[in-house]
């Protein structure tokens, strides 16, 4: 390919205004709009960790997507290739026409450049959309801005969407994100107190600590099983998010059932979309009591999922 159509930035969540941004990349790439010419590539740069982790670390969030996730996502949205550049303290202080001139053109041989409208980027965040418009006339390369995409008036932000996820209000989660909110993970082989109960469960590997999660409690979820070259399968199910205090287990874990499978998940990675919350996590008196609970659990997660 003869270069790139590319876009720029933290893009945590891929949210419904980066879906946007991505839209107008790959249409570009594809020949549609000014600067757009067949044989063109689709490019997300985009950052790891977090440019705050880096310049004000006390400032840095937790994050919606970690890496791999952002991938996956960028490519089912139809982006061709997905480069994260380490965010080091020499990338932070260039400015922006380095940033444009030495590290889109040079390295990734920018021909065209989409942007969020409030995008800012190099040192000071100081490449705003104008100065960008500007250099973009010198340089001779094709630039677009995509507007706010808005969710009753508002622009819909990263930072909007983790105050939801943290205080657990997963429907404006979802409303944000354009899908609902969600972790990849590595099944991993736990104590197997599931199966001895007749509920058995599988246990991800905890996340990146850097990863962002709701409230602790039982939750009804959606697991995702597969994908890439094979098909996903989607099961409901209940899942414990945190610790297991009946059985003395006090770390913050990710145990979940899934409804009518019985399948060995081992070292899968697999997708958990939270759907709704059901309950806190508490200690019950006696094993019978766990499952009673668990029973209910289920009843009220199968109610929610519609399953």
């Amino acid at each position: 390919m003869s270069g790139t159509v590319a876009t720029v930035g933290t893009f945590d969540g891929i949210h419904r205004g980066h879906q946007a941004v991505l839209a107008e990349v790959v249409r570009r790439a594809q020949g549609g709009g000014e600067g757009g010419a067949r044989g063109l590539e689709s490019l997300l740069v985009t950052f790891d960790p977090h440019p705050l982790e880096v310049v004000n670390p006390s400032a840095a969030p937790r994050l919606l997507t970690l890496p791999d996730e952002k991938r996956t996502l960028a490519g089912a949205l139809g982006i061709q290739r997905v480069e994260i550049v380490p965010f080091t303290p020499e990338l932070a202080r260039l400015e922006p026409e380095e940033f444009v001139r030495d590290v889109l053109r040079a390295r990734y041989a920018m021909q065209a450049l989409v942007l969020g409208y409030d995008h800012g980027f190099g040192r000071g965040r100081s490449g705003d959309v104008e100065f960008v418009r500007r250099l973009a006339s010198q340089d001779g390369f094709a630039m677009d801005v995509v507007a706010a995409v808005t969710d009753d008036g508002q622009a819909i932000s990263s930072s909007l969407i983790r105050t939801a996820v943290a205080h657990g209000d997963l429907a404006s989660a979802e409303r944000g994100l354009g899908r609902r909110y969600s972790v990849r993970g590595r099944v991993e082989r736990g104590a197997g107190r599931g199966r001895t109960i007749g509920v058995p469960t599988i246990n991800l590997a905890p996340p990146d600590p850097r990863k962002l999660l709701p409230p602790d409690g039982v939750y009804a979820v959606w697991v995702a099983i597969g994908g890439k070259a094979g098909k996903v399968e989607r099961h409901g199910g209940v899942m414990n998010q945190g610790p297991r205090p009946t059985f003395g287990v006090h770390a913050r874990g990710l145990e979940a059932h899934l409804f009518d499978f019985s399948s060995d998940l081992y070292d899968q990675v697999v997708t958990i979309e939270w759907v709704r919350w059901l309950r806190d996590v508490r200690t019950f008196p006696s094993r019978q009591a766990l499952v009673d609970q668990i029973e209910r659990d289920g009843a009220a997660a199968r109610s929610a999922l519609n399953v």
